[in-house]
């Protein structure tokens, strides 16, 4: 068994960020994430532009600068990469923790699908954007519904039904668009949501005026079929041909995972529980940090403000280790 003194699981920028702050007080914290270094931004559509303009991305003190205000996907994924070789941030990527138990004397055995460790602490980094919400209707696990989007091309000439109303929906429909799909979009909202990017809906709403991209709002899926889908709108049925679907129906954490732990979750909210202060659960040695921490509010923690909870976990951390 491999013996370390703080394990962080996840290594997006929160992750990351936390093991900067930490390494500042002369630790060396290892970071295990079952994907390559800020794998959930790695999975974000391939032209996707960030909402936070650059310097809101930053941690460790490292400047992001991009030419735009707004960087893209590939221009985060390089800066990121980069801060891990500036702060030699310790990763094992490729390898996922499946289990974490609190033995009797304190510490943590942290169990993965490649070795075994034991931590005095532990910080939960690991966000939300694996676990997709599922609208649990007939049809859903057909090869042809998605709960991600990559990119347009592949859908070329073909009948592509977006389900959602938010930024990731309408950032789908636009690509599509311009690959050549034929786009509807159903949103259970009355009205567009006012989380879309403020530059983009114009577009969108020009596209839905002149009949490019077909928007019914009030709309629920009821069903999905190999050649069509089946929607409600104000208790009207309607059936339109269809040969795939994105379901950009959001995400959530894995409730379970923090669970196994004896992480308390709340049932309404799907939020830990945790002290503001410390940023630490209600198993002691036990930390979460980044949009984790919202439950299923994925809107109220960003990177912009999660990259922060690092320097909150080390006062606690500080202290606790000058008691020893």
């Amino acid at each position: 068994m491999k013996k370390e003194n703080i394990i962080i699981v996840g290594g997006g920028p929160c992750g990351l960020s936390a093991a900067i702050e930490l390494e500042k007080t002369g630790e060396k914290p290892l970071v295990i994430e079952k994907g390559n270094i800020v794998n959930a931004i790695y999975h974000y559509p391939t032209h996707q532009t960030f909402f936070s303009s650059s310097e809101k991305l930053e941690i460790g003190g490292v400047p992001f600068i991009t030419e735009n205000r707004k960087p893209y996907r590939n221009q985060a994924l390089a800066y990121y990469r980069d801060v891990v070789k500036r702060k030699q941030i310790r990763i094992n990527a490729y390898e996922k923790v499946g289990k974490v138990e609190k033995k009797a004397n304190g510490k943590f055995v942290v169990f993965t699908d490649k070795d075994t460790y034991e931590a005095k602490y532990i910080v939960i980094a690991t966000g939300y954007y694996d676990h997709p919400n599922y609208m649990n209707v007939p049809g859903e696990e057909l090869p042809k519904v998605f709960h991600y989007f990559k990119e347009g091309h592949p859908f070329f000439n073909k009948d592509v039904l977006v389900v959602g109303g938010k930024n990731s929906s309408v950032d789908a429909a636009l690509e599509l668009v311009n690959a050549g799909a034929r786009v509807t979009v159903v949103y259970r909202g009355s009205e567009y949501s006012q989380s879309i990017k403020p530059w983009i809906l114009p577009e969108f709403e020009s596209l839905v005026r002149n009949g490019v991209i077909k928007m019914e709002f009030e709309a629920t899926i009821q069903e999905i079929t190999k050649d069509s889908v089946v929607y409600e709108v104000k208790d009207v049925r309607k059936t339109i041909p269809n040969d795939f679907v994105f379901a950009m129906t959001g995400y959530h954490p894995d409730h379970h995972f923090l669970n196994k732990m004896g992480v308390e979750i709340d049932e309404v909210t799907g939020r830990p529980k945790y002290h503001l202060e410390t940023m630490e659960t209600n198993v002691a040695g036990i930390y979460i940090a980044g949009v984790i921490a919202a439950g299923n509010n994925a809107n109220e923690i960003f990177i912009e403000n999660g990259r922060f909870h690092g320097e909150l976990i080390v006062e606690s951390i500080r202290s606790k280790l000058s008691r020893e």
